[in-house]
């Protein structure tokens, strides 16, 4: 495959570099002449162990070349890839100037050449801006429509090469599956699985990476911190942590939905805290872990309340399903304030309800939460019957075909998405999806 990489930054010139390792003749453009002849010496300005012998070879193999002149690059090539810098301004917003300027030369050569060219947008950007001003501008200035990918990159610096050669995963955004075939192509070879999704989704999975990855770091401190004020070697804890495959460093949890609660997690939480403050220590994450969890909450409330409805079917109240533990349920405080706000709720519940039913003591929710019994209703289709709003609020497998029942004027919010995946269809709402 023939690609002319545009930028050659760390990201355009790691990725040329491998490219051509793989086979793949490659153009590398770049307007600071600087970059290009060092590149053409076979050096790279780019501080990486082993770029300078990648580059070495594919000179000597004749399957890299650089220019400062886009409309040669695109003539000569099939696939154009995108790998210019988009800073920060001072208010955080995201400066696009060096994409739009270079889609705009793309265009433009593009405009000269006859035959299709694909483009490949590995610059950071945030999510709608392939969709909204990329493609409108490559089509424009080359007068014709124009096969578009966004592609992220995954590269750290010092590991680029390794990055790039075994990555953990290549994410593919398009809107046609021609299109991902050809990205994949320039791929041929590499062993990692291909995820295609929508532009959007491609986009921002970049920046929620960059995100857990500093969450993670400050976490590790957080808790390093801590340790040290209680005397406790850090290191062995955090050892300890990362040992757990199953809940701590898996995908566990880390789907969006609402909010947590239990008997554990807000109690540990509270805990943790309060040996931080008996301390005097500041732990910003760890600290407003609760108030972002309220926060939640109240985000459910108000999309249940934009309704305008009174008639609530609650599905689920315990914290999650399988159980009757409604100690700091976030459905409790859900519903709550929807009776506080004058709704009338009713709620399904059949761990709940077959707890109230064991002989014994009286239930959790008798003994500690008695306003919301009279809201208990055995009988899922009845409460479905009544209701304008239907919410639900936990992964029971009773719930999971609920939304074939709805009648005409009712509204499903699921809060945990209980059914992977939905007809698209105005009466079904999610919280965060």
């Amino acid at each position: 495959m023939r690609v002319s990489i545009f930028g050659l930054g760390y990201t355009g010139s790691i990725t040329a570099a491998c490219l051509t390792e793989m086979g793949h003749r490659v153009i590398g453009v770049d307007p600071d002449p600087v970059k290009t002849n060092l590149i053409a010496s076979g050096q790279s300005h780019v501080v990486e162990a082993g770029i300078d012998q990648l580059i070495a070879a594919a000179l000597r193999r004749r399957l890299l070349t650089t220019t400062t002149d886009p409309v040669s690059a695109v003539a000569d090539s099939d696939v154009s890839v995108v790998c210019v810098g988009t800073p920060s301004r001072d208010d955080g917003s995201v400066d696009l100037a060096y994409v739009a300027s270079v889609c705009r030369d793309l265009g433009g050569a593009i405009a000269k050449k006859s035959g299709e060219h694909v483009v490949i947008i590995r610059s950071t950007v945030p999510p709608g801006t392939t969709r909204r001003m990329i493609k409108p501008l490559l089509e424009e200035a080359a007068g014709r429509p124009v096969r578009v990918s966004f592609n992220p990159e995954f590269l750290r610096e010092g590991s680029g090469l390794e990055d790039f050669r075994r990555p953990a995963k290549i994410v593919i955004g398009i809107e046609d599956a021609a299109t991902a075939q050809i990205v994949e192509q320039m791929y041929h070879g590499i062993e990692a699985e291909v995820f295609r999704v929508a532009y959007e989704a491609a986009e921002f999975v970049k920046y929620t990476d960059n995100v857990w990855h500093a969450l993670k770091v400050a976490f590790a401190n957080e808790i390093g911190n801590l340790c040290q004020a209680l005397q406790v070697d850090s290191h062995d804890v955090m050892g300890l942590f990362v040992r757990d495959t199953k809940l701590n460093i898996s995908p566990t949890y880390l789907k969006p939905g609402f909010a947590f609660g239990g008997s554990c997690l807000p109690k540990e939480l509270r805990s943790v805290q309060g040996m931080a403050r008996s301390l005097g220590l500041d732990l910003p994450v760890i600290g407003n872990v609760l108030s972002s969890n309220d926060v939640q909450i109240a985000r459910g409330v108000n999309r249940v309340l934009a309704f305008g409805a009174k008639n609530i079917a609650m599905l689920g109240i315990s914290f999650k399903h399988g159980t009757d533990d409604l100690r700091d349920s976030p459905l409790v405080a859900l519903v709550e304030q929807l009776l506080g706000h004058g709704c009338d709720v009713r709620i399904v519940d059949p761990a709940v309800m077959q707890s109230r039913h064991r002989s014994g003591n009286a239930s959790y929710i008798d003994r500690y939460l008695p306003h919301l019994v009279p809201c208990l209703e055995a009988d899922l289709e009845r409460a479905l019957a009544g209701a304008d709003v239907v919410v639900v609020g936990n992964g029971d497998p009773t719930f999971a075909d609920v939304s074939d029942l709805l009648g005409r004027n009712q509204h499903l919010i699921d809060l945990m998405r209980v059914r992977q995946r939905y007809h698209p269809n105005e009466q079904l709402h999610g919280i965060n999806w």
